[in-house]
């Protein structure tokens, strides 16, 4: 299969991108400042993320549209109000995630945000379930930029009025070039900041006026650091279709009503984790000193018992050492809970940690 590139591939490259391939799509790691300058700068000022390999799929209809889609997604999506978001998930009938999404009430249905690598899999879940009830379109012409950082809002005010007025997880129809555009206030990196959806023709011109208000070319390096420092999971890695959403501990995300009365994909298997013991759960690690725990690292009690797995770490900026999660059995998921881990043969020390390891910063 053909690599694909966004709609900014050429603008990443005049910028001094260094690309890898990243679900099917040429996306930029990172620029020539680095991936610990480019985080810091996502941190203390203004970020500009490339996210147009992203799914975005509209579903258009109005009766019967929030019903039906309950039966695959787990929240109260009739609560839901005008332009606001929530994070939600597809599952499989054993309750494993099969995707996390992004999901906003428009004036026509919902749009929906996928991930990249998930997007024509979680098509064929949104097609056969809902059948020809309704409108189904996943966006071929569209890129997503996210600008995210304490700047972010002041920033893209001069290029589009009043959206400094969005609250979090809420969103709105805007202008820009005389076209529409849909920005909501969200994003993944534990930071105040936008997600604009806009035509592929418009992107290349909306980002450069970005960069000429003070946002810095972010890559996908920094963007790992930055999500994993706000405790942010990266599905395919500390999510996947084996995971179910309690063991994630991503009970929050599941509507107290639907965890109540169910009537959702896997609920039955999901169920039993909700009320009862769970035998795993995602926690936080911190290792001591410098060592770098990364995914597979496998995770032992102090009487080295066999506890655990890394699925994410890295070093993290904004904390200035060493951050990782994973899953450990649940007896050992206390905060402060006392580990070791193997790295490249060698036993070193950590702990359990409570999730974020940055504290989140977003507008309400």
């Amino acid at each position: 299969m053909e690599i694909q590139k966004t709609a900014l591939y050429n603008y990443h490259k005049s910028l001094g991108a260094k690309f890898v391939p990243f679900a099917g799509y040429e996306m930029p790691v990172q620029y020539s400042s680095g991936v610990i300058e480019e985080h810091k700068m996502t941190r203390n000022n203004a970020g500009l993320f490339d996210v147009s390999h992203m799914g975005q799929l509209s579903i258009e209809g109005s009766r019967n549209l929030a019903e039906e889609l309950e039966k695959i997604i787990p929240i109260d999506l009739e609560k839901i109000k005008l332009n606001q978001s929530k994070y939600s998930f597809l599952t499989n009938e054993n309750g494993g995630i099969c995707d996390d999404l992004i999901v906003t009430r428009v004036e026509n249905g919902f749009n929906i945000i996928l991930n990249a690598a998930c997007k024509n899999s979680d098509f064929k879940i949104f097609k056969n379930s809902l059948g020809n009830k309704f409108k189904l379109t996943l966006h071929k012409n569209l890129s997503l930029i996210a600008l995210q950082g304490p700047n972010s809002s002041e920033i893209l005010e001069k290029i589009i009025p009043k959206v400094s007025s969005l609250k979090f997880m809420n969103g709105n129809k805007f202008s820009f070039s005389e076209k529409s555009v849909y920005v909501t206030r969200s994003g993944y990196t534990g930071e105040d900041g936008f997600e604009i959806s806009l035509p592929d023709n418009l992107a290349e011109n909306f980002a450069k006026r970005l960069i000429e208000q003070g946002a810095k070319p972010i890559g996908l390096g920094a963007r790992d650091t930055l999500r994993l420092e706000a405790g942010l999971c990266l599905y395919g890695h500390d999510i996947s279709e084996t995971t179910n959403p309690i063991e994630a501990n991503l009970k929050w995300a599941i509507s107290k009503r639907r965890r109540e009365e169910g009537g959702f994909v896997g609920y039955s298997k999901i169920k039993s984790d909700i009320n009862g013991k769970l035998n795993r759960l995602r926690m936080g690690i911190k290792p001591e000193g410098k060592i770098i725990a990364r995914e597979g690292v496998r995770i032992f009690s102090k009487d080295n018992q066999e506890i655990g797995l890394i699925t994410s770490g890295s070093f993290g900026p904004s904390v200035n050492g060493p951050v990782a999660m994973g899953y450990v059995k649940y007896d050992f998921s206390k905060p402060g809970t006392k580990i070791l881990l193997e790295v490249r043969g060698k036993k070193c020390d950590a702990e359990v940690s409570e999730l974020p390891f940055y504290k989140k910063s977003y507008v309400r």
